[in-house]
């Protein structure tokens, strides 16, 4: 006569893993360091009178280059103070604004490529330590030239229908060309007259304006 086996529930107990996956999430806590997230850093212009003078990011429109970027793709730009007739058209190609910028800020170029060139000999030697002091005077080295007497002064505007990826792209030529000082301020009517008169009358100034 077979006898019928008793069936045996298993249960297996998961308290322990409880502590065990405390005890790492605190390990990992203080053994590792925090990612710092990669922002973008945007010079503002500061409405505060009570700051010094080299903290304010005072911009002589006798002395800027004016961007205003467009929908697709287009940009324009003028030197100094505007005036109707003085706008010129662009686009975020080699050939574009980078080679306008790159051109205008040649002596800042020049020199970033000194001290980056001085780095990459410096971060050869196989010491962290000493790689990551000649990365820290490099950027405070490159800092100092892009704020230097000399190089561009640029506003950035924006058009109501250029969408948030121009004004991406615009502060990435920023970046590529070596420029530290630039702000980003809204659109003036005038501005917007410029570009109107732009595309009906190209870059030729007004004939009362000529005639001054």
């Amino acid at each position: 006569m077979k006898t019928k086996q008793k069936k045996m529930n298993v249960r297996v107990d998961f308290t322990p893993m409880v502590d065990m996956m405390m005890l790492l999430i605190t390990f990992f806590m203080l053994c590792t360091s925090l990612i710092k997230p990669k922002t973008m850093e945007i010079n503002m212009p500061s409405n505060k009178d009570d700051l010094k003078e080299d903290q304010q990011n005072k911009v002589k429109a006798s002395q800027a280059i004016t961007l205003i970027f467009d929908k697709s793709n287009k940009i324009y730009y003028y030197e100094g103070i505007p005036e109707m007739g003085s706008l010129k058209e662009s686009n975020y190609s080699d050939k574009g604004l980078r080679e306008y910028l790159l051109k205008r800020n040649i002596v800042a170029i020049q020199k970033v490529k000194v001290l980056r060139d001085k780095y990459n000999t410096a971060s050869q030697t196989g010491n962290a330590f000493a790689e990551t002091k000649a990365k820290a005077t490099l950027n405070e080295e490159i800092d100092k030239i892009r704020g230097e007497k000399g190089v561009p002064n640029i506003i950035i505007k924006g058009m109501d229908e250029g969408s948030y990826k121009n004004l991406i792209d615009c502060l990435d030529e920023m970046q590529i060309c070596d420029i530290g000082k630039y702000v980003i301020v809204p659109i003036t009517d005038f501005d917007k007259q410029m570009i109107k008169y732009y595309k009906e009358h190209g870059n030729v100034k007004p004939a009362a304006q000529t005639a001054q």
